[in-house]
């Protein structure tokens, strides 16, 4: 049966879409088309390029560590973080490939912050397309392409649909990272990052400057700013609830600056993702849900792929 597939935006919950083509490949399911939306462009381009199997097992190979160095944090640039390290790293795996010479069809979705609309990126080097699709709003810089700004597609588009309205497809398979909690969590994600882990990061960055430049970069305003806004964010009961308050009730959970900001971006795909869906209905949905792990967990991607794997076995053997 040939497939059109639609992997949606949600940082490293995207991971599961690995797991998803793994289920689909081992039932004999032709992918002949696909659309991503930030991770899921990267992993619906690494899929379209033959290289999916070897991005996995780089990634599986990440410890927390090497995830810290991949990140690349700035004070200077329009994100906390560059990405540019993690993006060389897929360029290696991938090599230099463009859109057009790809076996099926597929359509990159990013954001063009000056326009204020969802461009399709279907030409073009492989890379650029998906660094584009990646800039998370606030983490991740913008990507300037063809005299655009572009930035995360899911800002827009986060379950991109519409572009495989062209795709010959027996069957149309949405997979969405915007899913809700389940009763019971699927796994539990390790203690949150404390802000031994930023000291651990921002060394890993000032270690490439000689001890006095370091010193005065870390001395900064700026700096001090972002890691006060950013050591309270990240603290590790941020969203551990209170006690029980004096009504009995559990009280509200408190939530950094962080936190707040990424349940908001996930709150608005969500509603995004429902009214395309309403729109461009599916034949199939596979929900991963949102705690299946954290945005910036990069260093979980075999128990998440196992994770997309489980719920797309349950998927089809639904479906029959």
């Amino acid at each position: 049966m040939r497939i059109a597939l639609a992997l949606g935006s949600g940082g490293a919950r995207g991971y599961a879409h690995i797991g998803v083509i793994n289920e689909l490949t081992e039932r004999g399911y032709d992918i002949v088309g696909v659309a991503g939306s930030s991770m899921g462009a990267l992993v619906g381009g690494l899929h379209a390029a033959g290289k999916l199997d070897e991005f996995a097992q780089w990634a599986g190979s990440l410890t927390q560590r090497a995830v810290l160095r991949l990140l690349d944090p700035s004070l200077t640039s329009p994100g906390v973080l560059r990405a540019e390290k993690i993006l060389d790293a897929v360029r290696d795996i991938l090599g230099d490939v463009t859109i057009e010479s790809l076996p099926i069809p597929y359509t990159s979705v990013a954001t063009d912050l000056i326009a204020g609309k969802s461009v399709w990126l279907q030409r073009g080097p492989l890379d650029d397309a998906i660094r584009a699709s990646i800039a998370i709003p606030g983490i991740f810089t913008p990507h300037v392409l063809d005299g655009r700004l572009l930035a995360d597609g899911g800002i827009l588009d986060p379950l991109p649909m519409a572009p495989l309205s062209a795709v010959n497809a027996d069957l149309t398979i949405a997979v969405s990272l915007s899913g809700g909690d389940p009763a019971v969590r699927l796994s539990e994600p390790e203690p949150r990052v404390t802000t031994e882990w930023l000291g651990r990061m921002w060394r890993s960055t000032t270690a490439l400057l000689d001890t006095a430049t370091a010193q005065r970069v870390m001395d900064s305003p700026a700096a001090k700013s972002v890691l006060s806004r950013f050591s309270s964010s990240l603290d590790d009961a941020a969203d551990v609830p209170e006690p029980l308050s004096d009504s009995g009730l559990p009280a509200l959970p408190r939530l950094g600056s962080f936190e707040i900001m990424n349940r908001t971006i996930d709150i608005a795909q969500s509603a995004l993702a429902r009214h395309t869906l309403a729109t461009y209905p599916p034949d199939l949905l596979i929900e991963i849900p949102r705690n299946a792990c954290r945005s910036l967990e990069y260093h979980r991607a075999e128990e998440v792929i196992e994770i997309g794997q489980e719920l797309a076995a349950a998927a089809l053997d639904a479906l029959g």
